[in-house]
């Protein structure tokens, strides 16, 4: 993405191509079809009002015939009296209609953009995560933001325009038929030479739009990647770095806009010249006809009336058509969204497997599984390694980094589905179970706890919606986060910020611990769930920790060798295998490995205290 390659925004985005490769006008409309669908009440009473007063604007071109006629030419107060009121009473019917059209348009656009982005979001958050190791979260937000704002707007006004432009048109043509035969003539002869522009340059239009809503979402995933690392742009200094790299991001947009503005602009004046010439040919016509007393001054003015309105109808397609080209790529690029087919089901909140877990023994079992991420097919990462956690029992998970033991946290949720091998619970496979009712028996606590923007309660209560207010706080008091938690601004009602930002790294900790706490899993997932704390906290954790895990099956991953002495079982892995597996000192004596982690970081072996880290 970036033109500078030490930036730290990452990869550019590896597109999907599940949409055809240019979407026409056509296919545009189909695929909001299904959203336009459950509104054919409003779309229809939209129609009924846009017929409305494209009916009451043709008719003011026969209101301007008699004011011309009867009022100006004929020299009657009256009848020109008369005309006038005929005119306003015209406008008055065409300013109720065009409110309705425009009410209706308009509130059809807001509506079926919202239930759009609904759909894109409930579909996002379904996809597998290997999805989103190729494709930047700034991206999939351009796409749920910029695209449908540019969407609403092209059936909110655009389309409305365009439809009411075309009814216009027809409209127009057909009075210009029967207001004068030979001059209408003229004018079908000259309607080709506008429309040919329109379609020529359109297709032009229509490649340049969607280059340029693929390049915004780049800056905007840019922006978005620099701001969450903040802290890191700032320490190594490299702001300067940053602002000419974004630079040349909104550059690249702007480079990009300028061509689909040049080419848009260039349709629009070509449109305009081409109109204004036909239209000064017919006065030319039509004046010479009106002085040899061919017709009359009345039925030239409601001709060159209904020429105009051909000429603004034709000049406003073309201006909608560009903003349909655009939408074309909008369009494409939400359908490419929506067609992505998660590698993973989704939940459907019914388990089906042959016994329902909540009767179900919490054992775990890795049997001869292989995985390798699908970012890298090549490399894998974990091999032909086999597990067995019996029910209330512990395993700790201690090994280098990328020995697999995150992945093996990953693969027991379901993120992932190994390609050899299989995971059971109770005996079960668990790509026989509902994914939904799989993770709800279990909690994790990362090594890098996920907060989000809102306050303490929901934090906390975000594994268990329906716990009480007491259910909080005992849960907190647990994970000794009540304490601090009181002495924030307001409590337990403090906002936290963007991923937590307001907290340290030892108190986000302690809110994960006491979120898992109060969903109470049959299984925990502990992931260096200490590994923020200080002496003190660590020791009231542990002890908290202690509690939890009675009676549950827990997963330790640690590389601290101290904070795991006290599980059932120790589990060593190497590059994706099961090298050794037993107590601390049975893997002093038999694991090579297991002995140098543990020389490393015990100053004593015979106390065995942990290194300051």
């Amino acid at each position: 993405m970036s033109n500078a390659p030490e930036s730290t925004a990452s990869a550019p985005l590896d597109r999907p191509a599940t949409a055809a490769a240019s979407m026409s006008a056509r296919e545009m409309m189909a695929e909001l079809w299904r959203f336009m669908r459950p509104y054919k009440k409003v779309l229809l009473a939209a129609g009924v009002a846009l017929v409305f007063t494209a009916g009451i604007t043709l008719s003011i071109g026969q209101g301007i015939r008699l004011l011309v006629d009867r009022g100006f030419m004929a020299g009657s107060s009256a009848a020109l009296g008369n005309a006038v009121l005929v005119l306003m009473a015209l406008a008055l019917l065409m300013a109720v209609g065009t409110y309705a059209r425009h009410y209706l348009v308009s509130w059809l656009g807001e509506r079926v953009v919202a239930d759009l982005r609904k759909a894109v979001f409930d579909h996002i958050v379904t996809l597998h995560p290997s999805y989103f190791e190729i494709n930047r979260s700034g991206e999939i937000m351009s796409r749920l933001t910029t695209d449908t704002t540019l969407l609403q707007h092209i059936i909110g006004t655009s389309f409305s325009m365009a439809l009411r432009s075309a009814l216009m048109f027809v409209g127009a043509l057909a009075l210009l038929l029967f207001t004068n035969l030979k001059l209408s003539l003229t004018v079908l002869v000259g309607v080709p030479l506008v429309l040919l522009p329109i379609v020529l340059y359109g297709r032009r239009v229509r490649r340049l739009s969607k280059a340029s809503q693929d390049s915004i979402a780049d800056v905007g995933s840019y922006a978005g990647e620099i701001i969450q690392h903040i802290k890191t742009v700032q320490s190594y200094t490299r702001e300067n770095h940053e602002k000419q790299a974004f630079g040349r991001e909104v550059e690249t947009a702007f480079q990009v806009a300028k061509r689909r503005i040049r080419q848009r602009s260039l349709l629009i004046a070509t449109v305009i010249l081409l109109m204004f010439g036909a239209v000064s040919g017919l006065l030319w016509v039509g004046g010479n006809d009106m002085i040899a007393g061919r017709m009359s001054a009345g039925d030239l003015a409601a001709f060159v009336f209904y020429a105009m309105l051909m000429g603004s109808a034709v000049a406003t397609i073309s201006e909608v058509y560009g903003e349909l080209q655009r939408a074309t790529g909008a369009t494409e690029r939400l359908v490419d969204l929506l067609n992505v087919e998660a590698d993973i089901p989704e939940s459907t909140g019914e388990d089906q497997s042959v016994k329902t877990l909540h009767d179900a023994k919490a054992q775990v079992a890795f049997e001869a599984v292989d995985f390798s991420y699908p970012s890298r097919p090549d490399q894998c990462a974990i091999r032909g390694l086999s597990l067995l956690v019996a029910e209330g029992r512990s395993l700790a998970l201690v090994g280098p980094s990328g020995a697999g033991k995150s992945t093996l946290l990953e693969l027991l949720q379901r993120f992932y589905d190994p390609q050899d091998g299989r995971i059971t619970l109770d005996g079960v496979d668990i790509r026989e179970m509902d994914t939904g009712t799989l993770r709800k028996q279990m909690a994790v606590v990362p090594q890098q706890p996920a907060l989000f923007t809102a306050d303490v309660w929901y934090n906390i209560r975000y594994g268990k919606p329906g716990a009480s207010d007491e259910e909080v706080i005992a849960a907190a008091r647990a994970a000794h986060a009540h304490e601090f938690i009181e002495q924030l601004p307001d409590g337990y009602n403090s906002h936290l910020g963007e991923q937590g930002t307001r907290l340290s790294g030892g108190q986000k900790q302690r809110l994960a611990i006491a979120r898992a706490i109060l969903k109470d899993p049959k299984i925990l997932l502990l992931d260096e769930a200490t590994s923020a704390l200080d002496a003190e906290s660590e020791y009231h954790v542990q002890q908290a920790l202690q509690k939890l895990m009675k009676g549950r099956t827990t997963i330790i991953i640690a590389h601290r060798l101290a904070t795991i002495l006290h599980a059932d079982s120790i589990a060593v892995l190497d590059q994706g295998q099961l090298v050794a597996q037993g107590k601390h000192a049975e893997l002093i004596e038999i694991s090579p490995l297991y002995k140098r982690l543990a020389e490393l970081q015990f100053q004593d072996s015979e106390r065995q205290k942990p290194l300051v880290e």
